[in-house]
């Protein structure tokens, strides 16, 4: 026909690896990491971990179609890794995909194409310097109460003003269908408490390390150094609950001051070690040193309530932005799906 010919990916795409590829290749991650298909426009040096795609009859098909047509491959559901995720050059090669019989068709396509995912990459880094700038503004506002130094507002040490324990620590021998709440890493989402993925145990446990409601639940070690200081306050109980190992509660009457201070930069500022940004572990030790700026009660309540108010403001825009760049990814989608079934104009 005038605009569409079927084909396997083997008999229209050639593979490289591990040697110089011509510019115009598409490359993907084929072991370790899966990625999502990238255009090099120059000759580069490819490794054995990644898979090249490049025509294989030049004069038949564009340079740059054949990376849209990877665009439109899941290649991740072809994961063939049982421990390290990995792509198949047999399983890719017979992948079915429709593309333009006539080369100038093809250059067509890929003239809107390149224009169109260019004003998308355009507007998605807009909407996520937007979600940037949104993150950043609350906490300069953190920045502003935390570190005020202005009369009537003192510099404390956390532990002058709270109190800190470490979790329970149980085996998998003392989980059952029944017993206590143990909260964990994953009870935490988005700023709140989740409870759907719960761990029970048959244990007597401490008062101390039961939680109250006010208390401030922190993950405090984690495989994941991003999730370590990550916070929930403790409302709405329904049972009796403790929390785990990796876990620690922060009590102290300040709590609803203190909740905030701990989503700061200032936070994770005074407890990282050294030049590094990554907080493996907190310990009790390093929250003693923790310095914040305190006011009058009265002004705490104030700080307390204006913070409320333009988180629910940021969250607001985080949501718009979010799901901009959520619809500006479906658009992709859908256009790459027009582009390969001739509705492209």
């Amino acid at each position: 026909g005038r605009y569409k010919i079927m084909g396997s990916a083997g008999n229209v795409m050639g593979y490289a690896t591990d040697f110089i590829c011509e510019a115009g290749t598409t490359i993907i991650g084929r072991k370790g990491n899966i990625s999502k298909p990238i255009y090099i426009d120059e000759k580069f040096w490819i490794v054995d971990t990644a898979f090249g795609f490049y025509p294989k009859y030049e004069n038949e098909i564009d340079k740059r179609l054949v990376y849209y047509l990877c665009l439109g491959i899941d290649f991740k559901s072809m994961n063939r890794g049982t421990t390290i995720p990995s792509l198949v050059k047999s399983e890719l090669q017979v992948i079915t995909i429709k593309y333009p019989k006539s080369l100038p068709e093809q250059q067509r396509i890929v003239t809107i194409l390149d224009k169109a995912f260019a004003a998308i990459a355009k507007a998605k880094t807009n909407a996520e310097q937007n979600l940037k700038n949104a993150k950043e503004l609350f906490d300069v506002h953190l920045h502003k109460y935390y570190t005020n130094k202005e009369r009537g507002w003192e510099e404390k040490k956390l532990k002058e003003v709270a109190e800190y324990f470490t979790g329970l620590t149980y085996s998998p021998k003392d989980v059952s269908d029944e017993g206590i709440i143990v909260l964990r890493s994953s009870n935490i989402q988005n700023d709140e408490l989740d409870f759907k993925d719960i761990v029970r145990v048959k244990l007597t446990v401490k008062e101390k390390i039961i939680v109250k409601e006010g208390d401030i639940l922190m993950c405090s070690r984690n495989g994941s150094a991003r999730l370590v200081g990550k916070t929930a306050t403790i409302k709405k109980l329904n049972e009796e609950m403790t929390f785990g190992t990796f876990m620690m509660i922060v009590r102290s009457k300040y709590n609803p001051y203190l909740s905030w201070y701990f989503k700061s930069t200032d936070f994770r500022n005074q407890i990282k070690v050294g030049e590094n940004t990554m907080i493996n572990q907190i310990t009790r030790y390093m929250l003693d040193d923790v310095i914040i700026s305190f006011p009058p009660i009265e002004i705490q309540d104030h700080v307390v309530k204006e913070l409320n108010v333009l988180a629910k403001k940021i969250k607001k825009l985080e949501a718009i932005c979010t799901q901009k760049i959520n619809d500006l990814e479906e658009l992709k989608k859908s256009l790459l799906q027009k582009a390969f079934s001739g509705e492209l104009t």
